[in-house]
């Protein structure tokens, strides 16, 4: 898919319009806001596999790829493990060709991955509005302490 400019030396990437415009891990982690380190992680994990490489070996993803890390970093605040991830990436993909029973069954999963979504975003709400609280004492008990301003 990548092909060498013999006159420059440089890398120019072309793509089939099913697969949209190539980039290099670089890129697509400045894109998705992840280092490359994580990207590889990811990787190596089974979370992503890029859609091509270059012909010196580079990965190079679209924007489908970046759709499908911008999940998995939305999924690790959440306390979502590699398992729970890679599960979750499963079922969207598949959702795309199922028809009948199995597109139900993977209804439900998402459904069940919904549930565990707000129920972690209720606890980390929670766990905030006590942080602040915590932080708001530390602001009144020093304001007591220095007293007024000079």
């Amino acid at each position: 898919m990548a092909t060498t400019n013999r006159d420059t030396g440089s890398e120019q990437h072309r793509s089939d319009p099913a697969t949209g415009r190539l980039m290099q891990i670089g890129e697509a982690a400045d894109r998705v806001g992840l280092s490359i380190r994580t990207i590889r992680h990811y990787e190596e994990a089974g979370l992503i596999v890029p859609s091509a490489r270059s012909e010196g070996g580079f990965r190079l993803y679209t924007q489908p790829d970046l759709d499908r890390l911008a999940v998995v970093k939305r999924m690790k605040p959440l306390g979502f493990t590699l398992d729970e991830m890679r599960d979750l990436l499963t079922v969207v993909d598949a959702l795309d060709t199922a028809t009948g029973v199995d597109r139900a069954a993977l209804l439900d999963r998402l459904a069940m991955f919904h549930t565990a979504a707000a129920a972690r975003v209720t606890a980390l709400r929670d766990q905030l509005a006590l942080a602040e609280g915590f932080a708001d004492t530390l602001r009144t008990t020093l304001d007591h302490h220095q007293g007024p301003a000079v």
